[in-house]
């Protein structure tokens, strides 16, 4: 199967063929296990939840890292993928941080603690997660976690995705985390302190991800 080639760049997912090109790379080897994971949680959550799909473009199952954020935005349901490359603000930033760090993205995965879409006003937004969303919502990271062999290291953004780091380290004690705001339009306008926050922990993992096992 002939897959169209992209340049990986910001917003990129905003193009329709774009999107269309990557839903077709979702059965790939590396990606394969993580799709069936995503079609087997919508089964069982059923028809009112909106779960998108890990991104191809990300390492899939032989990630090092898991990037965890707190729930899908409009965009990652508009695109249908969890992505750096979605249209919108905070995905553009993160894009742009792991650009300026140079982490290899095929060396980690992005996630929610709540896989699914929690949106209101229509769905033009996400509200705030709840502790029953996060209380449910981490329950799927067990056998996620499952999925990654080669898992090192868990990044967690934001303070709602942070409130599965207890429950992490009683899944995996040994896998190092690690903590920075959410790369949201508003945290960082809110506080330029924030930018730098994500920025100096992106090098801690980039300097982890380099270090002799």
């Amino acid at each position: 199967m002939q897959i169209e080639h992209f340049e990986d760049k910001p917003k990129l997912l905003a193009s329709l063929a774009a999107r269309e090109a990557r839903m077709k790379q979702l059965h790939e080897p590396h990606i394969a296990p993580l799709t069936v994971f995503v079609e087997k949680l919508r089964c069982e959550k059923g028809a009112g939840y909106e779960i998108p799909n890990f991104d191809p473009w990300d390492g899939g199952t032989a990630a090092e890292v898991l990037f965890l954020f707190e729930a899908p935005g409009p965009q990652a349901k508009g695109s249908g993928f969890i992505s750096r490359n979605n249209p919108d603000p905070s995905a553009n930033n993160f894009f742009e941080f792991n650009r300026q760090i140079g982490i290899c993205r095929k060396r980690t995965i992005s996630w929610n603690i709540v896989p699914w879409y929690i949106g209101i006003d229509g769905g033009s937004r996400i509200r705030p997660a709840t502790s029953e969303d996060i209380e449910t919502g981490v329950l799927s990271l067990n056998s996620l976690l499952d999925l990654l062999p080669k898992l090192r290291g868990i990044a967690l953004f934001g303070k709602k995705a942070q409130r599965g780091s207890s429950h992490i380290k009683k899944l995996r004690p040994h896998v190092r985390q690690f903590e920075a705001p959410h790369p949201s339009l508003q945290a960082i306008n809110s506080n330029p302190a924030n930018k730098i926050k994500i920025l100096n922990m992106l090098k801690e993992i980039a300097i982890f991800l380099d270090a002799p096992q």
